[in-house]
């Protein structure tokens, strides 16, 4: 086997750096079109440009030392996402990086992929160091510069990242499958409710079809990573919709749990609790459409399962109408709070519906079953796929499995 050498990080990079929020404050981000680059964009293994934010080139030209370039790996250097890191996408660029986000360029010694692979395989020892500071997990430029890695030659490198980038690279293409699913729903949905709807349908509330139950009330202590056992809590739900099997909090309750507490595939969960400051979760709707590795699922006291009355069992049919922006936006009325925003009770019970007939309704029910049961089989197959990724990676950049350039895993 070829022999692994080791270097410290800042001998195989040209540059580790990062940036700082513009003066003026929210006004910098006005009529700008230089993307400026901040943590909650930078998710592991993956960039989201969900609430990027733009400056001028004035203030661009301030940051033009960490101006970011194709091949950049970013890394989240402080606060609870500290040690995320991924690739910096060309269809971002130009762009700069704010203070909490470092660029880490590779030289020629090293593959920018291997570089990111690496990073992840470390995170464990990234999150220690950033957990010695004073206020906040931080990582520093000297912290990052000593880190040791230990790697092969260029070629192993590029073998070793093509079979972690061939997983990486099928899970993205589900997730854009099912992104595309859920628009198709979507305008199914418009286009019968929004655009088209028919005058013999009845209106009534919410409350006149489902029935709404609270979740699991849990304590700190509960948490553990050994269960079968897991919790869907808020951190399931996308800042832009979608499931997120990640999210998942695996839990060993104190008390016999009741049955009302578990969710099964296909049940209608609501947020009813937010962290972001712009109120981008709360009032979202998912359907719980994997257990990821667990046997059962519980849902938290953030959020709130819906269920189908008999009298109106079309359970797609009534995820489509909480789906909808039209949801969304009446929820926005009923939310109290600061630093953490709570949804009102009377939200879903409140809602205005427009109900067609059972016959109809059991038609657009079935027409909607599909969308969301292929969502299911390919989020539960990307489950399996980060499984099979996750368990690769340290094999492979410990040196554990025998790759060489003509050969992969042997």
């Amino acid at each position: 086997m070829e022999e692994w050498k080791k270097y410290k990080l800042g001998e195989i990079t040209s540059k580790i750096g990062s940036g700082a929020t513009p003066k003026g404050g929210r006004d910098s981000y006005l009529g700008g079109n230089i993307a400026l680059i901040r943590s909650q964009n930078v998710l592991d293994f993956s960039f989201s440009k969900l609430g990027l934010a733009y400056i001028n080139e004035v203030q661009a030209e301030k940051l033009s030392n960490v101006e970011v370039y194709e091949k950049d790996v970013l890394l989240n250097i402080t606060g609870d996402s500290v040690a995320r890191v991924c690739i910096v996408p060309n269809n971002v660029l130009p762009a700069r990086v704010n203070q909490h986000v470092a660029i880490i360029r590779g030289n020629d010694k090293v593959d920018y992929r291997y570089l990111l692979y690496y990073l992840q395989y470390i995170k464990p020892q990234l999150l220690s160091l950033s957990q010695g500071g004073a206020t906040r997990n931080a990582l520093t430029k000297k912290m990052i510069e000593e880190l040791e890695v230990k790697m092969p030659s260029k070629g192993i490198q590029k073998e070793i990242v093509s079979i972690l980038y061939a997983l990486d690279s099928k899970i993205e293409l589900n997730r854009r499958i099912n992104d595309n699913l859920e628009q198709q729903a979507q305008a199914l949905f418009k286009a019968w409710f929004v655009d088209n709807p028919k005058p013999n349908w009845s209106e009534t509330t919410f409350s006149e079809v489902a029935n709404f139950i609270g979740g699991y009330s849990y304590k700190g202590e509960e948490l553990t990573d050994s269960s079968n056992i897991a919790m869907v809590t808020i951190k399931n739900f996308g800042r832009n919709g979608g499931f997120k099997a990640d999210g998942f909090k695996g839990i060993a309750p104190f008390v016999k749990l009741k049955e009302c507490h578990y969710a099964n595939l296909f049940d209608i969960l609501v947020a009813h609790t937010d962290l972001t400051q712009n109120a981008d979760v709360i009032g979202n709707a998912e359907l719980l459409l994997t257990y990821g590795r667990y046997d059962s699922i519980i849902f938290s006291m953030d959020l709130v399962k819906v269920l189908p009355k008999n009298n109106f069992p079309y359970r797609f049919l009534l995820a489509a109408m909480l789906k909808n922006k039209i949801f969304k936006g009446h929820c926005l009325g009923y939310v109290n709070g600061t630093t953490v925003l709570h949804l009102s009770k009377k939200a879903l019970p409140n809602f205005e519906v427009k109900i067609p007939p059972k016959a109809e309704a059991k038609t657009m029910n079935d027409a909607f079953a599909p969308y969301y049961q292929r969502m299911a089989e390919v989020l539960q197959e990307n489950d399996r796929l980060i499984h099979l990724r996750d368990t690769l990676l340290p094999k492979l950049m410990s040196g554990e499995f025998n790759i060489n350039a003509k050969s992969r895993l042997q």
